[in-house]
């Protein structure tokens, strides 16, 4: 059987797999990449519209990336960091706009004000301390925050419509906020690859082997999903940004730095409603305070959604438990996924989170009276008839060693790359699509760390994304400059 050559083989056709493609492609047109999905289309696993929040997670309404301290205090440096991550993002798609190699903005990003809301004397004391501290940084120096009625109902006229006028509430606004459609970015971006020379999509194809050669290149087997034909491919590089299935592949891979990580997955459901007369009323992405014992990724919120041009409203999420690791995958992903080098953290974290798991249990069992009553929370008068229920998609929450030996529970992103920088993974969930220009940076200078540092990639990259090598979170002139133009090119302003 022929072995296939590659310089790069991306493993799933997801956000992040699509953005690597990109800046390699940008960097050194002549490599060979190419990239595997499991199922017939890409983009249709978590990175689909359909699957995540698309909010383009930037810090500025997520109220779980500010968590309150003992003495009453915010801690913003989290929120920073992603909102630094995510104009990352911002300047890549400015850069690929620009360029011609996406469509027009509206096909995949709107402006959307993220706001948050909160009610009750604690919260609100909250709210106003948190918009305090962050509105005093420049990444958030449009912060605004109003207790007022009056302002309110201009900013979310369906939040505070059929509400007691005597409860206390608050809320805070950034206009320039964002609904992305992954989905359709991804597609574009995969779109755009196809039709350059040294790329090759194998879709409805499944990794059933892989393994490093003594000369450090690895061996790659490929199913194909319908006729069972197997292809063999050999690469110099290979990255896993499959999803949920990333940590699997990660597993067979055999390399070191597996070793030790577990998934807990946790699966989702939106309450949808697409009723032109409700869904024309709410024009933001509104978030409020997770529930005591809730996970931070279940953090509800109510958003406006625009889905290959298609306007909704998304409430939730719901959480669930559940053994797949993919929406389409397998009920035994999480059993198949057990090693006896994982075996410890995972039952370790399995004991210390039983609330976690009985609230999620707890989920699954709620009915759909109990979801809207749910939603009436944000929407006082929402009508159960005007909404259905969506499953979402997957999320694998990473399981770490800890140092005693243990497991620890992670809710961001991690990057796992091999000794050598011929492999890398991306496991976790939220922020996720939002910072994956960053993420893919990280990437690049992990495993191409020769190739970066010449003056023709160093180069390139700053053309890619201008502020690559500096700090937007020390530099407020850099980012008044960056987010000027980001702001234009892809019409949030």
């Amino acid at each position: 059987m022929d072995v296939k050559q590659a310089d790069v083989v991306l493993v799933g056709g997801g956000v992040m797999s699509a953005t690597l493609g990109m800046m390699l492609r940008q960097l050194d047109p002549s490599m060979k990449i190419v990239m595997l999905e499991r199922l017939d289309q890409v983009a249709h696993e978590s990175t689909d519209g359909w699957n995540n929040a698309g909010t383009g997670h930037a810090g500025y309404c997520e109220l779980n990336y500010t968590p309150e301290t003992e003495d009453g205090d915010v801690k913003i440096e989290r929120a920073l960091q992603i909102n630094a991550q995510f104009e990352v993002s911002l300047q890549f798609w400015s850069y690929l706009v620009e360029q011609g190699m996406l469509p027009e903005p509206s096909k995949f990003i709107n402006r959307t004000p993220h706001q948050s809301f909160v009610w009750g004397e604690k919260d609100v004391a909250f709210l106003k301390r948190r918009y305090e501290r962050m509105s005093a940084h420049h990444l958030f120096s449009e912060m605004e925050y109003t207790e007022s009625s009056r302002d309110l109902e201009d900013w979310m006229p369906l939040i505070v419509q059929g509400r007691d006028p005597m409860q206390r509430v608050a809320a805070t606004r950034i206009r320039h906020g964002s609904d992305v459609d992954f989905g359709s970015l991804t597609r574009n971006m995969v779109e755009y690859l196809q039709n350059q020379p040294n790329f090759d999509l194998m879709l409805g194809s499944s990794v059933h082997y892989i393994d490093q050669r003594d000369n450090g290149r690895w061996k790659v087997r490929i199913k194909d999903q319908h006729t069972g034909e197997v292809t063999k491919l050999e690469t110099g590089f290979v990255f896993l940004g499959a999803g949920g299935g990333a940590l699997p592949l990660l597993q067979k891979s055999g390399v070191d730095e597996a070793r030790g990580y577990g998934g807990f997955p946790v699966s989702g459901q939106w309450l949808v409603c697409r009723k032109p007369n409700v869904v024309e009323r709410h024009h933001s992405k509104v978030y409020g305070k997770a529930a005591i014992g809730a996970p931070p990724m279940s953090v509800p919120h109510l958003d406006t959604r625009i889905i290959n041009g298609e306007p909704a409203l998304l409430f939730g999420p719901f959480a669930g438990f559940t053994t797949r690791f993919l929406k389409q995958g397998s009920l035994f992903d999480l059993f198949g996924s057990v090693r006896t080098t994982n075996l410890k953290p995972m039952l370790s974290v399995s004991k210390s989170n039983m609330d976690l798991t009985r609230y999620l249990i707890g989920e699954v069992f709620q009915s759909h009276s109990d979801r809207v009553e749910a939603l009436r929370n944000f929407f006082p008068e929402a009508e159960e008839e005007n909404w259905e229920l969506r499953t979402a998609g997957q999320r694998v929450q990473i399981i770490k060693q800890a140092e005693s030996g243990g497991g620890k529970l992670e809710f961001g992103t991690e990057i796992v790359s091999s000794k050598d920088g011929t492999l890398a993974a991306l496991l976790g969930a939220s922020p996720g699509a939002s910072t994956a220009a960053n993420a893919m940076i990280s990437v690049i200078e992990r495993c191409f760390p020769e190739k970066i540092k010449t003056d023709e990639w160093q180069e390139r990259m700053k053309v890619l994304v201008p502020s690559y090598g500096q700090s937007l979170v020390n530099d407020g002139a850099l980012l008044r400059k960056v987010r000027e133009r980001t702001l234009s090119t892809l019409q949030l302003r």
